[in-house]
C-alpha cells in the first residue's frame, strides 16, 4: 500500500478536495483508495456521510491513531491510503509526513498562496520525504506562475484549473468523475492520479 500525505498549513487550498477526487480516481484505475481524515473539521468524512456509494472508506481520527488508521486501511485491502491534513498544526502535518511516500502541497497560484508555502515546506524537510506542490483552483488559460521548485519543492507537471463541478459535485456526496464523467474536471483528476501513481510505483520499485 502506497502512502500519500496531502498537507497545506494554509487554509483553503483544496487539500479535502483533492484527497475525495483522487481516491475516486483511484477507483476508476481500478485500485482501492482510503481516505485518513486528520482535520478536527472532519469535511472528507462529511462528503462520506452525504455519499450513497459504500467506497471510498474514509475515516475521522485524531493524529495519534494515524498508525492504526493506516494498519486498518492496509489489512482492508488498500491500495492507496490518502491522508488529508489539518491546516495550522504544525505536530499534525509532520504526523502525516512521516507516515508518508510521497507528499502533495496543493496550492493557489496568488502570490500570498505561494509565500505561505514556506511553513510546510519546513515541515517536509523535517520529515525527509520527496514532495510536490500540485497548482490547484488554476485561472483558465493562466500562463505559468512557477518555476521547477517552490521552496526548494518539486512542481507536479499536472494542475487542476478552477471548474465548477469540483464544487458542485463534492455537495452532492461524488466526485468529478460521477457528477460530469466526461468533463475537463474528471480528465485532469485522471491526469493527476495517473501521474501520481507512476511517481509511487517508480519511487517505491
Amino acid at each position: 500500500m502506497f502512502t500519500v500525505a496531502i498537507l497545506s498549513q494554509k487554509g483553503g487550498t483544496g487539500k479535502t478536495t483533492m484527497a475525495l477526487h483522487l481516491a475516486v480516481g483511484a477507483e476508476k484505475a481500478g485500485q482501492l483508495a482510503a481516505v485518513i481524515d486528520l482535520d478536527p473539521q472532519a469535511s472528507a468524512a462529511g462528503w462520506k456521510d452525504s455519499r450513497q456509494a459504500e467506497t471510498p472508506v474514509v475515516v475521522s481520527v485524531p493524529a495519534t491513531r494515524l498508525p492504526q488508521a493506516l494498519e486498518a486501511a492496509r489489512a482492508g485491502g488498500a491500495d492507496l491510503a490518502l491522508i488529508d491534513s489539518a491546516p495550522h498544526s504544525g505536530d499534525v502535518a509532520l504526523a502525516a509526513a512521516e507516515a508518508a511516500d510521497l507528499i502533495l502541497v496543493p496550492c493557489r497560484a496568488g502570490i500570498l498562496d505561494l509565500r505561505a508555502i514556506g511553513a510546510t515546506a519546513r515541515i517536509v524537510k523535517l520529515a525527509g520525504k520527496r514532495a510536490f506542490v500540485v497548482l490547484n483552483a488554476m485561472p483558465p488559460r493562466a500562463p505559468n506562475v512557477l518555476a521547477d521548485a517552490v521552496h526548494g519543492l518539486e512542481v507536479s507537471p499536472v494542475s487542476l484549473q478552477q471548474r465548477a463541478p469540483f464544487a458542485h459535485a463534492l455537495t452532492a456526496g461524488q466526485t468529478a468523475h460521477e457528477y460530469e464523467p466526461d468533463g475537463k474536471a474528471a480528465e485532469e483528476v485522471t491526469q493527476l492520479y495517473a501521474w501520481l501513481w507512476n511517481e509511487l510505483s517508480n519511487s517505491i520499485a
